[in-house]
């Protein structure tokens, strides 16, 4: 077998090492990545002529999670795996946006980069190095491509940031950041933060960088070394002769209709028809020109134009300067039975978010690499084709409704409260109705309106805002709020959310070769500004979550119990327990420490059912009275059930003051009888005296009564005669 060549570095505490020569020898690019006890396995393919017809570059990157990394068996009915996790979603987008921005320009050969996990140790976090492996194998593949890059995550623990920290540390860190870039520049950002300050969070990004510089000159020592010749394509780029043409002839009378038409709709119908015009009059002229080619330089044009009025003038297309925010509004109980509904508006940005909540037993399992086995807060996001006044096929959530959905959810999670707090399980679903730029930003406003309307005590309000930037050699522009235009001329998209006492989540989208750390900073700060007036807009309608749940939210009521007792509520095949949640419509979700959790949206209800729970797991006490009924007889006494599933023996001496012959005489199968419990064994047998109770003895005069056989201490044997105590 072919000896792996190895490549060794450490980031941080953990050492990292590319491997590469053994596996996947036909992939254009295949190198091993080694971490702990974990292996990736990433391969880049390019194929061999590019593919006619498209206007965009063919790259796919997949995450391919596999169990058996872990020894596991997936729990499929297929047993194997199907769709990507949501995890595998989210890797999979994290290393997508670092290598997308550093392909060239115009390339239309398709290109697949895979990534499989070949063991995972649980203890390392693998999503970072997903990005390391797929980059080493670019950067040695024939591929064109300008990398290499780095990614690292840090922590913030203890007060001191923390490169490639293990899973079990990042349990106590104030922030998870991941961050990839290049040699010069950070290109991707994606964070989640309880609340910490921009001047932290640059100081990080800051840290980052340096972090992944041991990474990158491994990556270029590794290309000069066993890298293949990069391959010869060819690149679709604007046609430079067109281009010129058309904006001798055309130039002015389009840059004028941007300037002239703010609004975006009759800006475009005004450009629909301008450009009609122009290819009508052009291809009349020649006929051998191409219609494509021509609305490709009229774009260019638009494009240069609209750039030009941001950096130069300091003015963008609709006419708003670099930090105003389009109109704002916000809305709360939208829907009359949800248990909470949020409306946010910002320009012709449209998000409503509903709120649900359910028992814990409702949240969600994962089955997939990650520690965590459930998850107790959901976020889901929704982006259907009328929000943007198009039309297609519906099939299910995609990539990037995904990434939003969970986005949102980091941005809210560190203000919910904990299970302890409050135990539910909590579900927000997102509903784009108009886009026009943030939709992702404007969903975590839109829910956290609805968590309050819920009353759901979060601990601050959450907003979003969405940045972008225009830049060019010697200038560039920092706009807040973007639209959908600039989002798609611009070459930035910067997300940041957080509340108003810090940033909760961080996500940069990039098209040009990185940012850097005094641009990022900038950002940042102009984010907050534009987050607090958000938040003001948020908070005129409703300041805080209500006091109370939404009537038609379960009510949750708790009861702990011994662990061993949990058996008594689910009874034989779950027929105790769904016995309880048909008669008193309720749901009842038992956690393994004997904490359990009634809910219900009828409150009476719910404490009936409370009350029945602790009955059947009421342990029996020396020296309480229970009415009991008689199960069972014998010579020498009667077993009486005193509480479900608990009975006791009263020997023959302790039915009656008087002396009996047969337990018969006194009690008989079924009978209703008053009982006292004189003593519980170790082994959990317990002994009753329904003498004590009609004597009136206390539990003392009760226990030397048995002790004796029959007769109390110091009084008449049989219980006759002598004063007697009454209880």
């Amino acid at each position: 077998m072919i000896e792996e060549k190895r490549y060794t570095t450490v980031v941080g505490d953990q050492e990292i090492t590319f491997g590469t020569g053994t596996l996947a020898g036909q992939a254009g690019g295949a190198v091993t990545i080694y971490f702990g006890d974990c292996m990736l396995l990433a391969t880049a393919t390019m194929a061999r002529s590019a593919r006619e017809g498209l206007d965009f570059f063919p790259l796919s990157v997949d995450y391919e999670e596999k169990l058996y990394a872990a020894g596991r068996i997936p729990g499929s009915f297929f047993r194997r795996e199907g769709r990507a996790t949501t995890d595998a979603v989210l890797v999979a987008r994290l290393t997508d946006r670092p290598l997308r921005p550093l392909f060239p320009k115009g390339m239309r050969n398709e290109v697949q980069v895979i990534i499989t996990t070949l063991s995972s140790d649980g203890e390392n976090f693998m999503d970072v190095q997903a990005v390391n492996a797929a980059s080493a194998a670019l950067s040695i593949s024939n591929i064109p491509w300008d990398g290499p890059v780095g990614a690292v995550r840090i922590g913030y623990i203890d007060g001191e940031l923390i490169a490639n920290p293990k899973i079990e540390a990042m349990d106590n860190s104030d922030l998870d950041l991941r961050i990839a870039g290049t040699k010069d520049a950070i290109i991707m950002v994606e964070s989640r933060a309880n609340e910490i300050s921009e001047d932290l969070l640059v100081e990080a990004l800051a840290f980052g960088h340096d972090a992944i510089q041991p990474l990158i000159a491994t990556q270029e020592q590794m290309a000069a070394e066993i890298g293949k010749e990069k391959s010869e394509v060819i690149v679709m780029l604007p046609d430079e002769t067109m281009f010129e043409t058309v904006n001798n002839r055309f130039g002015d009378q389009i840059r004028q209709a941007q300037i002239d038409n703010p609004d975006r709709h009759v800006r475009r119908d005004v450009m629909n028809a301008m450009t009609e015009e122009i290819v009508a009059e052009m291809t009349e002229e020649d006929e051998e020109l191409d219609p494509g080619s021509i609305k490709e330089a009229i774009n260019t044009i638009v494009k240069k134009s609209v750039r030009d009025r941001i950096l130069n003038d300091r003015t963008r297309p609709d006419g708003r300067d670099m930090t105003t925010i389009r109109e704002l509004s916000s809305d709360i109980g939208i829907s009359p039975r949800a248990h909470g509904s949020g409306l946010f508006k910002r320009g012709e940005t449209q998000v409503m978010s509903i709120a649900s909540l359910g028992t814990l037993r409702e949240a969600q399992k994962l089955d997939g690499l990650e520690a965590a086995s459930t998850k107790r807060f959901l976020h889901h996001y929704n982006f259907p084709p009328f929000s943007t006044g198009e039309t297609w096929f519906l099939r299910g959530p995609k990539r990037r409704e995904i990434g939003h959905g969970e986005l949102a959810r980091n941005a809210l999670l560190p203000v919910i409260p904990s299970e302890e707090e409050f135990p539910y399980t909590i579900r927000v679903v997102s509903e784009v109705l108009s886009s026009n730029g943030s939709t992702s930003q404007g969903s975590v406003c839109a829910s956290t309106l609805a968590l309050m309307d819920c009353g759901v005590p979060i601990k601050r309000p959450v907003a979003g805002i969405a940045m972008g930037l225009i830049s060019d050699e010697d200038n560039y522009a920092i706009l807040t709020d973007i639209q959908g235009l600039e989002d798609h001329l611009g070459d930035m998209d910067f997300k940041v959310a957080g509340t108003s006492e810090g940033v909760t989540a961080l996500q940069m989208d990039i098209k040009i070769s990185g940012l850097t750390q005094e641009i990022m900073a900038e950002a940042l700060g102009q984010a907050r500004a534009a987050r607090l007036e958000i938040l003001e807009n948020m908070t005129s309608r409703i300041a805080a979550p209500r006091e109370e749940l939404n009537k038609w939210a379960p009510r949750m009521l708790t009861i702990k119990i011994n662990p061993e007792k949990i058996g008594a509520i689910i009874g034989k095949g779950g027929s105790t327990i769904r016995s309880l949640e048909e008669d008193y419509e309720v749901s009842i979700d038992i956690q393994e420490d004997g904490t359990i959790y009634v809910a219900g949206t009828s409150g009476q209800k719910s404490d009936e059912a409370l009350r029945q729970i602790e009955l059947l797991t009421k342990e029996a006490e020396v020296g309480q009275v229970y009415s009991g009924k008689v199960v069972r007889t014998t010579d020498f006494g009667a077993f009486i059930e005193i509480l479900p599933g608990v009975d006791g023996m009263v020997h023959i001496s302790q039915i009656s003051p008087e002396r009996i012959n047969k337990v018969e005489d006194v009690l008989q199968l079924g009978d209703e009888a008053m009982v006292m419990v004189t003593a519980i064994s170790p082994d959990g047998k317990v002994r009753l005296s329904r003498r004590a109770v009609v004597e009136g003895w206390t539990i003392e005069e009760a226990i030397a009564a048995d002790q004796a056989g029959g007769q109390r201490r110091g009084g008449n044997r049989g219980g006759r005669g002598g004063n007697r105590r009454r209880r």
